[in-house]
């Protein structure tokens, strides 16, 4: 299982498709009631613009994603050290400018690769996941995406990829289960068969 604050950027990366440096880069003015916007990312201390001209936006999110971020405000989380247990308020200040996801001692940026190798990747391995990063939550989030029957140009939109080649060549996963209800699903449409 993974702590929090960490398990809600995993939460939050899974049904978003955020990469790692949108995540740690995320301000409280960027979190909407609705929505997500992405202007700015934070990779191992270096700040700057999005990824492209596209992951410059604002993207539809589902309430539960916001009603998790929110609870961040007042959650308190305990951290062992050595035998004592230190706690620490997971959001120091929420202010626009403040960062949603802050480091629990001092309140500064994360680092994407210490939350991979400390939380992710040790929640994975009893799971029986050998291999898993950043990018393997977005890509399921493209899949997902993909499952629930969604158009390509809105999984486009909501990767926030520059061409909908790279949401179905690169992100969106072939997945079995999804070609059998397709077939089975033109039964259904087809006046033919009835």
């Amino acid at each position: 299982m993974i702590q929090e604050p960490y398990a809600t950027m995993v939460y939050v990366a899974v049904y978003t498709g955020l990469r790692a440096s949108e995540l740690v880069g995320l301000r409280w003015r960027n979190v909407h009631e609705d929505s997500i916007t992405v202007d700015e990312r934070c990779c191992r201390g270096d700040w700057g613009a999005p990824k492209s001209e596209a992951s410059n936006a604002t993207v539809a999110v589902n309430a539960a994603v916001i009603e998790r971020i929110q609870a961040l405000k007042s959650l308190v989380v305990e951290v062992k050290a050595g035998c004592a247990v230190r706690k620490y308020t997971a959001v120091k200040s929420a202010g626009p400018d403040d960062l949603v996801f802050q480091s629990l001692s001092k309140g500064a940026p994360m680092r994407d690769n210490n939350i991979l190798v400390r939380h992710i990747k040790p929640a994975a391995k009893p799971l029986g996941i050998p291999w898993v990063n950043w990018q393997v939550l977005r890509r399921s989030f493209a899949t997902w995406l993909k499952l629930s029957g969604a158009d390509v140009k809105d999984a486009q939109a909501l990767m926030r990829h520059s061409r909908a080649s790279t949401t179905l060549d690169i992100y969106q996963q072939h997945v079995p289960e999804s070609q059998r209800r397709a077939v089975d699903k033109l039964t259904l449409l087809s006046p033919l068969v009835n």
